[in-house]
């Protein structure tokens, strides 16, 4: 049988090209909103946007210690289900069963990707978002051991350098705050963030 959705995966695509975001209100939402931020977390990833990243130090030595294994799109729908999940520092999510399934269909359509931190064969952290030609949206991220989200941005920044990438978006910059990244008022159209190649 064919997978339901809320909406269809091209849907979402054509939203982030807009600079639109879907979010449900908790994790037990039966609806999907698309948001318009008026602030945006911008990570730099050339000097286009000036300043270049900067990686604190101690994160830095952290980093040369290998203390995680890192993979690229291993589990993704292990990495979205632990960035949905409840704690006792976060009492509700935006990602509802609806969010989860249409990522899920984005990334076997190469949009949505994820990063993994892994200990002992158990997944410790990651984070996944969405590739726009040369932009990355980062959705979530979480972690269950000592800096291994952090660990698994400063894998992604690094992948994304290599391959070319100009811009890491993250829609309120929140969840980077070890990070120097720049918070931008939205002045222009959405799209005009999006570099075009």
């Amino acid at each position: 049988m064919a997978d339901s959705y809320l909406y269809a995966p091209e849907t979402i695509i054509k939203a982030y090209a807009l600079g639109l975001f879907p979010m449900a209100e908790s994790h037990d939402s039966s609806e999907i909103r698309f948001y318009d931020p008026d602030m945006r977390g911008l990570i730099p990833l050339d000097d286009s946007t000036g300043g270049g990243l900067h990686i604190p130090r101690r994160l830095r030595r952290r980093v040369k210690q290998h203390p995680y294994e890192i993979t690229i799109d291993q589990d993704f729908a292990a990495v979205i289900t632990a960035c949905a999940a409840r704690s006792d520092t976060r009492t509700d999510t935006w990602i509802n069963k609806d969010i989860r399934q249409l990522y899920i269909a984005l990334h076997k359509l190469g949009f949505a990707h994820s990063v993994e931190a892994w200990l002992d064969g158990k997944l410790v952290g990651g984070l996944y978002g969405v590739r726009l030609r040369s932009a990355f949206f980062g959705e979530s991220m979480f972690s269950r051991q000592t800096d291994s989200s952090k660990i698994a941005l400063v894998h992604l920044i690094a992948r994304l350098r290599h391959g070319g990438f100009r811009l890491l978006d993250a829609p309120s910059g929140e969840d980077y705050p070890a990070f120097h990244y720049h918070r931008l008022v939205r002045k222009t159209p959405p799209a005009d963030l999006i570099p075009k190649s």
